[in-house]
């Protein structure tokens, strides 16, 4: 190529003409649709990534917010948020595969309590703090003890594959940028936008029922060590996106607390943290993921039936002595929500207004009972301008009646099903039932089927014992943790949880170097426990408190921890990349040095420092 110089050319001006050479670009945009042509840039390799954008937003022509999107390089799995950094710096060439999309996309979120959120989490940053910006949508606070997990999907039957799952959708609420979400009436504000939002926080906020035994024998159950272990080869790699990891729009991945080092449980502030802490926990021991002794499953079933957050929906007739709409009794569907009862010409109609709100704070209520002509009417005196409207609720038995009965004393009282004195009230009912029963059929024995037993103990004992034999005992264990209130339950299930022998154990199938056989290594809180994969038996305990340093050889996949008094380990892992450990004893080491920050501010820096590897460099 021939170049001239012409009278008070500088020859830095040829240096630029040549910098500038153009070549073609082509940057697939995911907005314009699946089936649309890339769109074909002219650049240069000085140009910048922010270029490369105010390039193909302008060539685009769609008015829109631009904010969110990045460019993604799928041949190197990454991302282009340097937008400072030229093409040259990034090393991409016109046969570089870009696209442009957003970085925030709907994914379909696992939860402990078993139901399924579909929000917007961001698919370009580490996981890490992709759980952050999910954590702060759910208010969960402390989002470093919880990551995301493949999913193990559940066996299905034939049946089951056309019953839709209901998903509670999240993906309108605004990715805030404020540290904490402001909050209305003690809830963040995004959740009391609607009915539909507010129930979504009821969700992630109240206990849910004992689940049915059949639920819990479809659920996957781990059957040996090595089972767990291979549970914990799923956790997504914190320093990672999740882009790079595979997971695209719309999958499922599951929220899960990883790390068993919970630091500043509040009930006045976690309300949501609580409530998930506990329903994982409820789970692992239905599944017998931990070990328990009988009296302790039998405790635990106890503090469940207490934290069962009662939900009366029941068809059942009503009559107005002095009203001449209702002639006789009619029956509808009837819901209970706090201290009103409503009532729907069906169930199916129950989602739209119901024909009649009945306010009953305030009013009275009396029984109507004969129980050997099966006879079971509530009734009840509503004050209203004109003086007392009278109506009566008729029940079908005597469990039903106990539970009306009592939520519409405690309605009376101004309190709602939610009270810690709605179990005793019920008892108190069925007691008074069964005085009855025994006057007017000498001594027969009362029989409480009112629990569903199966539903609070692990399958191991819905083979040993019938329903008639673990209720007394349930019963029994009860009468020790009826009075706790809803949140104290809760607490006392973690804390007995925390206490067991196994609590915090996440295990891995390793080979010692050395050795010829596999071993599993557990790791808790606070230590590393070598276990013999035959027997089960501890072989040798050794505590974080004692190391000096771990390494891990990236090449050969071996990780190698020194302790004081010169004892070195080294081995490999069998069932979960060495990373997943890695990070496990890192970010037990970064948990234990948040009790002397107290400060709400997390040390994102020194997570990754300790978990990240020089994969996270």
């Amino acid at each position: 190529m021939s170049i001239f110089f012409g009278a008070g050319q500088k020859s830095g001006s040829v240096h630029s003409s040549i910098s500038m050479a153009s070549w073609d670009l082509a940057v697939t945009v995911e907005d314009l649709g699946s089936d649309a042509p890339a769109v074909t840039l002219s650049v240069a390799s000085d140009l910048h990534v922010g270029g490369v954008i105010l390039k193909l937003v302008e060539k685009t022509q769609i008015k829109r917010d631009w904010s969110d999107h990045a460019i993604w390089w799928e041949q190197k799995q990454q991302w282009l948020l340097r937008t400072a950094w030229t093409l040259e710096k990034y090393g991409i060439h016109a046969d570089a595969r870009l696209l442009f999309m957003p970085q925030h996309k709907p994914l379909k979120l696992g939860l402990p309590n078993g139901k399924t959120l579909r929000l917007k989490a961001c698919f370009s940053r580490p996981v890490f703090q992709t759980v952050m910006g999910i954590c702060k949508i759910l208010d969960i606070r402390h989002p470093e003890e919880l990551s995301l997990l493949r999913p193990i999907e559940e066996k299905k039957k034939k049946k089951d594959k056309d019953s839709a799952e209901e998903i509670y959708d999240l993906t309108e609420v605004p990715l805030s940028s404020a540290s904490r979400p402001l909050l209305y009436d003690g809830m963040p504000a995004h959740f009391a936008d609607s009915p539909e939002m507010e129930a979504v926080y009821k969700m992630l906020s109240v206990t849910q029922p004992p689940p049915a035994p059949e639920v819990i024998a479809k659920q996957y159950r781990p059957a040996s060590v090595v089972d767990k272990a291979h549970i914990n080869g799923r956790w997504l790699d914190s320093s990672r996106c999740l882009m790079q990891q595979g997971i695209q729009e719309n999958d499922r991945v599951w929220l899960r607390f990883k790390y068993f080092s919970f630091y500043d449980m509040d009930p006045k502030y976690d309300v949501v943290r609580l409530t998930q802490l506990y329903e994982q926990a409820r789970w692992a021991i239905l599944l017998e993921d931990i070990d328990c002794t009988e009296e302790e499953m039998m405790l635990f079933g106890a503090l469940q039936e207490n934290l069962t957050a009662p939900d009366l929906n029941d068809y059942l007739k009503i009559f107005r002595p002095k009203r001449l709409t209702l002639k006789g009794y009619k029956q509808y569907w009837f819901k209970f929500q706090d201290t009103s009862i409503s009532y729907f010409k069906s169930k199916e109609e129950s989602i739209g207004e119901p024909i009649q709100q009945i306010n009953l704070k305030g009013c009275e209520v009396a029984p109507d009972v004969n129980v050997t002509a099966q006879k079971f009417l509530i009734r009840l005196l509503i004050p209203a301008p004109e003086g007392m409207n009278e109506v009566y609720l008729r029940c079908e038995n005597e469990e039903q009646y106990a539970q009306w009965m009592a939520g519409c004393r405690l309605a009376s009282k101004g309190k709602t099903l939610a009270d810690s004195s709605f179990q005793n009230e019920i008892q108190s009912i069925r007691s008074f039932l069964a005085m009855q029963k025994k006057s007017s059929h000498g001594n027969a024995p009362t029989n409480d089927e009112s629990i569903n037993t199966h539903s609070l103990v692990s399958p191991r004992y819905h083979k040993k014992y019938k329903a008639k034999q673990l209720t007394p005992r349930i019963l029994d264990a009860y009468q020790n943790v009826a009075q706790l209130s809803l949140t104290d339950a809760v607490m006392r299930f973690l804390q007995i949880w925390q206490a067991l022998p196994d609590f915090g154990l996440s295990y891995v199938v390793v080979r010692f170097k050395g050795s010829r056989k596999d071993e599993v290594l557990g790791i808790a809180p606070n230590r590393l426990i070598r276990i013999d994969l035959a027997v089960g038996d501890v072989v040798k305990t050794w505590r974080y408190n004692n190391m000096k340093q771990w390494n891990v050889n990236w090449d050969i996949r071996q990780m190698a921890i020194e302790f004081e008094g010169n004892i070195n380990i080294a081995f490999g892992c069998v069932t979960a990349d060495c990373k997943i450990v890695h990070e496990f004893i890192g970010g037990y080491i970064f948990m234990s040095t948040r009790s002397r920050a107290k400060s709400d501010t997390l040390n994102e820096e020194l997570f990754h420092k300790l978990t990240g590897g020089h994969e996270a460099l």
